[in-house]
């Protein structure tokens, strides 16, 4: 079963269940599958990266609104954006801690035989295909600049 029938499985779970949080959680996971495959130029089917990309996307526009609810002081809507980020993360990959990252990300440095900030484009190139979807793009980029500096 691909993870676009699972979902729908899911949605059918959430709606028994009477989980309105996850329920329009994932009816929105499936929105955005759906909207992707039949976009111009787009194939249909989704790729698992393509897949983890799309739910990437919508737990980080969650993680921002979220914020910004609590910046407004508006925390019973910063809620149900943390609510779905928790939904969301069950059908991401398991995200890396930084020890992990700081290997991974060494490891990098030494294929690319990288030595300076100068090279960090290449060694970020490499490690956005290694590392894709199991840290965030930014704590990518900081532990580079760390370790190269």
């Amino acid at each position: 079963m691909n993870l676009f029938e699972t979902i729908d499985q899911e949605i059918k779970t959430a709606m028994m269940a009477k989980d309105k949080i996850r329920l329009e959680t994932l009816r929105s996971v499936k929105t955005a599958f759906m909207e992707s495959t039949k976009a111009k130029d787009a194939e249909h089917t989704l790729s698992k990266e393509q897949v983890t990309a799309i739910l990437q996307r919508m737990a980080k526009q969650r993680k921002d609104s979220a914020e910004i609810f609590t910046e407004q002081n508006r925390p019973e809507l910063a809620e149900k954006e943390l609510s779905e980020i928790e939904v969301l993360k069950e059908y991401l990959p398991e995200q890396f801690s930084q020890e992990e990252l700081d290997r991974a990300i060494g490891e990098i440095i030494v294929q690319t035989g990288s030595s300076s900030l100068k090279d960090m484009g290449k060694v970020m190139s490499a490690a956005n295909k290694y590392i894709a979807g199991r840290a965030d793009g930014r704590v990518i980029a900081e532990t580079v600049k760390k370790l190269l500096s």
